[in-house]
């Protein structure tokens, strides 16, 4: 997995600005006559949620201008309520102006994702956690992953090479779903499953591997494949997991969730930067 570096961020954030600067700079920024005034900012949080990527959002503003002095009223993964304030920004007008958007996306779409995270935290009993996917933005993956975990979920896989997931399109292009696993096993990667039904199950039960995930099944089909499973292996549940039933999910006694919704559909934060 890419770490969360100051490297990465501002790989990330570099990209972001050239996307919002190229071929001919702020061209409205560019007319203003004391645009290399010193003047301070404040980003307001404009609803409840929980903080996630100030660094991304501090570095655009140095990237654009060395001189920029970012302040944080609260650290990621931090609660915050409406109207108050996450950050100072103290730079000249052209560097606030500039950097202003391409910063407020990279600190709203983190904490979007970090606030719904959370709402689902928040509705499951403590034996269970809820999990992201590998549903994310092309190339933000690492930033998504981080904003999930500082909403109070887990990560899944980062990527193909991380684990063996046997989902079921590998099982329909094999002719054994248990050599298929077995052939996993001696990889000596951790494995995980895929099932839709109980008779899937049973082919599987008894080999030695980590992780068992159960596709769209009801509560009550859930229920009996959790019974067969007696504890020997760690279960995950995927599939239309909603905020409406996450907590009758959640009462069956499985390990893990994943829910894809928490980074593919989650709901930008609302935040503004006021000049004052």
């Amino acid at each position: 997995m890419q770490k969360l570096n100051q490297s990465y961020i501002n790989s990330i954030v570099r990209k972001a600005l050239e996307e919002d600067l190229m071929p001919r700079g702020d061209i409205t920024t560019n007319i203003i006559i004391a645009k290399d005034k010193i003047i301070k900012a404040q980003i307001i949080a404009k609803q409840d949620g929980v903080i996630a990527g100030l660094e991304f959002c501090k570095t655009a503003f140095q990237l654009i201008g060395k001189e920029a002095v970012f302040t944080k009223k609260i650290s990621d993964g931090k609660k915050i309520k409406k109207n108050k304030v996450i950050a100072f920004i103290k730079a000249k007008t052209k560097t606030i102006l500039t950097a202003e958007r391409s910063a407020l996306n990279f600190l709203n779409h983190a904490s979007g994702i970090a606030t719904i995270t959370n709402q689902f935290v928040k509705k499951i009993g403590k034996k269970t956690k809820i999990c992201c996917t590998r549903k994310t933005t092309p190339n933000l993956r690492t930033l998504e992953k981080y904003a999930v975990k500082k909403g109070g979920g887990q990560n899944h896989r980062y990527n193909l090479s991380d684990e063996i997931l046997i989902k079921d399109n590998h099982i329909s292009t094999s002719t054994s779903l248990k050599e298929l696993v077995k052939k996993a096993i001696k990889t000596k990667k951790i494995v995980t499953v895929e099932i839709e039904n109980i008779n899937q199950l049973r082919q599987i039960i008894g080999l030695k591997f980590k992780r068992i995930l159960f596709d769209n099944m009801s509560s009550s089909q859930l229920k009996k494949c959790l019974k067969l499973c007696k504890n020997k292996y760690q279960t995950e549940y995927s599939g239309n997991a909603t905020l409406k039933n996450i907590k009758q999910i959640s009462k069956t006694g499985i390990n893990r969730i994943s829910v894809g919704a928490i980074t593919h559909s989650a709901k930008s934060f609302d935040s503004s930067l006021l000049i004052i």
